[in-house]
């Protein structure tokens, strides 16, 4: 299966990234790294994870994240990569601008 990721979830990479940065010198690389890994196993994974709003989700198992997607066809779409932290109204209207 063909991965995709929408300028969205590249947006709350970039987002999360910079955060993990402030927090310590290369976290914010690895944070990145490791959330794009587990993206990249939705090739052989995907739509095993559970369907929350919608979207199939994914969670890290490393960061407090989780990876939103929706198989299209032939592609496992990702729309958002968000933290699992957030006030769960603030995440339900991030899902449903999708």
């Amino acid at each position: 299966m063909k991965v995709r990721i929408l300028p969205s979830a590249f947006n709350d990479l970039a987002d999360g990234r910079v955060f993990y940065d402030s927090q310590g010198e290369y976290l914010g690389d690895y944070f990145f790294n490791t959330l794009f890994s587990e993206i990249d196993s939705l090739a052989l994974y995907a739509g095993i994870h559970p369907v929350v709003l919608g979207f199939h989700k994914l969670l890290s198992e490393t960061f407090p994240y989780a990876i939103y997607y929706k198989i299209l066809g032939e592609d496992a779409v990702v729309f958002r990569v968000l933290d699992c932290r957030a006030d769960p109204i603030k995440t339900r209207r991030r899902l449903k601008k999708c």
